[in-house]
């Protein structure tokens, strides 16, 4: 008895080390930056709708859908790219937001979906 006792103590032990390493590693920000990349920021204007979606593409791929209270926050390679904000669902035809991005190393870019009348724009916060 004292030697399945102790078994399930070491068990355990190990069980709650391999947890916390794991809630170490997954902590938000805690990623460090790509190599050669740039940070891309992309945020909802708190009157983009409770019950609308954000997508956001770059280059074409969408990347992400952001609901009230969520933002994009994630890295692109150094170079040229393009990115386009659509709503969803897009009950009135509204177009997209397109802006075109060169992005250099290390350096952080920051924007927020908007509208502008019934369209959707991109507008870079300095």
């Amino acid at each position: 008895m004292k030697k399945y006792g102790s078994i399930v103590h070491i068990l355990s032990l190990a069980c709650v080390c391999l947890i916390s390493v794991g809630c170490a590693t997954n902590q938000p920000g805690a990623a460090t930056a790509p190599p050669n990349s740039g940070h891309l920021l992309v945020n909802r204007v708190p009157n983009f709708g409770t019950d609308l979606s954000l997508i956001l593409s770059v280059d074409g791929k969408d990347v992400g859908s952001f609901t009230e209270g969520r933002n994009y926050d994630g890295y692109l390679s150094a170079g040229q790219h393009r990115l386009t904000a659509r709503v969803d669902p897009n009950r009135t035809g509204a177009r997209p937001g397109r802006t075109t991005l060169t992005v250099k190393a290390g350096q952080t870019y920051s924007y927020t979906a908007a509208w502008s009348g019934e369209n959707l724009v991109l507008v870079r916060n300095q």
